[in-house]
């Protein structure tokens, strides 16, 4: 027994000196306490509240860190509703062309931003802050619901030919709830179309590229992922797991970081900042979109005690896939890597929630979690490792 103590005590003080070298900050939670192995730059929390656009607010995180690595501007922030805008335009042409069988909701991809920003440029967000309707935060449950009815209009118009106004139409009404789309604007003095903008701040949507894990479709081969938000049917590329998470360790490893699409509607994903892989399932609504999947109020389940996880595999996460326990409920951007005091590995997570839960606003995943319940990621395809690249083709 003394011998065990011996040990215990030893092991104990290796482990502790080895964190310390590593990093002095510690993030704790009750029951974890996190140490910061790598973190890449990210720009503000921002809270996208009562409104379906974690795709875009995810994506624009993660553009606005690419921008920070390849040209050093730090101070950015990108306007979401610019993007919103765009992309409910584009959505509404393809759904009244395909009549109305097309998923038309605030929900959507990161692959739409990247569009939207090859074929309109983006702006700054004091340039369209997309709040004309008299809250401080995004609410568009109102809007959600009048595009729609307008669009289904459209479709059913018995006229049989559609009229040269109705795409106008819609425009007024994302115009009325959104702003104006500008045509010029000025940063530090100098004056910039939106196409211009998106030249000077270097964003190449080409040089981005959708990676995901499914047994359902070839490996090294693309597909589009079967979601109603992916509207688009843009292509992912497909990977066995294991190097899937090769890509995204090597991405953080490097220097970049990554839009993450997963499932947050598990017991596991909880308001204090863990995502973890338990036995028990959970799903919840109410009012904003973080209240959507894990509830208004804090619960005793969410002090997260420290426990073994699952081990995941490649039949779990098809499985999940195929009997919809695994869906693309909500985009964030992974920005780091950390361990908990066991050693083992956690991504760190920037939300869209606001400044919410422990960590204010970060999420701290576990490898299983992520394992388990990514749906694709999106990364520059300079992050995935030049072995894995040849395997998809990938120049």
């Amino acid at each position: 027994m003394k011998k065990l103590v011996f040990s215990a005590i030893l092991a104990m003080t290796v482990l502790g000196a080895y964190a310390q070298e590593k990093k002095d900050t510690v993030k704790k939670n009750p029951g974890y306490e996190f140490t910061v192995i790598k973190e890449n730059p990210i720009t503000s929390i921002k809270d996208q509240y009562r409104s379906g656009t974690c795709w875009c607010f995810s994506t624009l995180s993660f553009i606005e860190s690419e921008i920070i690595r390849e040209k050093g501007i730090d101070s950015l922030d990108l306007s979401e509703m610019f993007v919103v805008s765009k992309s409910y335009h584009d959505r509404a042409a393809k759904y009244v062309r395909l009549d109305g069988h097309l998923n038309f909701a605030a929900g959507s991809s990161f692959g739409d931003v990247l569009h939207v920003i090859e074929d309109y440029g983006i702006v700054p967000q004091e340039a369209m802050p997309g709040l004309e309707y008299g809250t401080e935060k995004p609410e568009h449950f109102e809007m959600d619901e009048g595009l729609k009815g307008y669009v289904e209009g459209i479709v059913k118009n018995p006229n049989r030919k559609l009229t040269t106004a109705w795409l106008n139409g819609l425009d007024g009404i994302l115009e009325a709830y959104l702003g104006e789309i500008p045509e010029t604007f000025e940063v530090d003095g100098v004056t910039y179309t939106p196409e211009s903008y998106r030249d000077f701040l270097g964003i190449n949507p080409d040089d981005y590229v959708s990676l995901t894990s499914f047994t359902h479709h070839p490996f090294y081969s693309q597909f589009v992922i079967e979601v109603c938000d992916n509207w688009r049917w843009d292509l992912s590329y497909n990977l066995p797991l294991d190097e899937l998470m090769e890509v995204m360790y090597n991405a953080i490893d490097k220097g970049y970081t990554i839009a993450w699409g997963t499932d947050v509607s598990e017991a596991g994903f909880t308001r204090d900042g863990i995502a973890t892989v338990p036995d028990t399932d959970r799903k919840v609504t109410a009012g904003s979109d973080q209240e959507k999947w894990v509830g208004k109020s804090a619960e005793k389940a969410d002090e997260a005690e420290v426990k073994a996880e699952k081990v995941i595999t490649q039949e779990m996460r098809q499985d999940g896939y195929d009997r919809k326990t695994t869906t693309d409920d909500h985009g964030m951007q992974i920005y780091g890597l950390a361990e908990d005091q066991n050693g083992n590995k956690f991504f760190m997570v920037k939300n869209s929630w606001g400044e919410t839960g422990k960590y204010k606003g970060i999420w701290y995943a576990s490898d299983a979690f992520v394992r388990y319940k990514t749906m694709n990621i999106v990364v520059h395809k300079n992050a995935v490792p030049k072995d894995i690249r040849k395997k998809l083709g990938i120049k």
